[in-house]
């Protein structure tokens, strides 16, 4: 019998139909069903199969305009759990993630994350994963998942929607400023496609530009042009 509080499992989506199967399979049959009260996709406008495989699993498929802040936003919005649980399509929480998650609500955390690991031999990649144990927020980013109390959510007013990309990472940094952020001691594992199709150097050196205009105090829009101009498909 559960005796703490429910969680709400909110995952953003846009063309995921490669990964978004995979991930609802896995949590379907290893989250808790006293614990993980929902699991909630909130599309973006996608052009494959993303909503209809999504479909065929046990969740509340949303759609709203895209921007995973937008997105995300609109899915705590319809979450009723006290918990809410933000992860991306291509990451999969640890066994027993939503145990963990409430054990450290229980010992009074209102936010935090767990560590990552990519899905990669590479050595550089596995190094910059090694950091996300430090209880910093430059360590942090979205695809380490995320959960935080409805309550503080909606205290800072969630993510800030002007961010096109990067909103995790201002959300997190308005978070650590508010409460004690908890670095849960499992990983979670995430996929490394981004440097796979961009190359590893040249995605981590502009993910690392991006930080540092982020914490110079560049607005959203030029992070968005940066962004634009480094990870072009064209």
């Amino acid at each position: 019998m559960n005796s703490g509080p429910e969680i709400s499992i909110i995952i953003p989506t846009l063309n995921e139909e490669v990964a978004i199967g995979s991930l609802l399979n896995w949590l379907t049959t290893n989250a808790s069903s006293t614990i993980s009260k929902e699991i909630i996709i909130v599309d973006g406008g996608s052009t494959d199969q993303t909503i209809q495989i999504a479909e065929n699993y046990p969740v509340l498929a949303l759609r709203c305009n895209k921007g995973r802040a937008k997105q995300m936003n609109h899915g705590a919005k319809h979450a009723s759990g006290k918990i809410l649980y933000f992860l991306h399509a291509d990451t999969f929480p640890p066994k027993k993630f939503d145990i963990t998650i409430q054990n450290a609500y229980k010992k009074g955390s209102k936010a935090g994350c767990f560590r990552m690991k990519f899905e990669t031999n590479n050595f550089i990649l596995k190094g910059f994963a090694w950091f996300t144990r430090f209880n910093f927020s430059i360590c942090r980013g979205g695809d380490q998942s995320l959960f935080i109390t409805k309550n503080l959510f909606l205290k800072l007013n969630g993510f800030n929607e002007a961010y096109t990309i990067y909103e995790d990472s201002e959300f997190i940094r308005r978070i650590y400023k508010t409460t004690n952020f908890k670095i849960l001691p499992d990983f979670v594992r995430t996929s490394a496609r981004k440097y796979h199709e961009f190359g590893w150097a040249k995605t981590q050196f502009h993910f690392g530009v991006i930080h540092v205009k982020s914490w110079l105090g560049a607005p959203p829009h030029q992070l968005y042009a940066y962004y634009q101009k480094h990870f072009s498909y064209n």
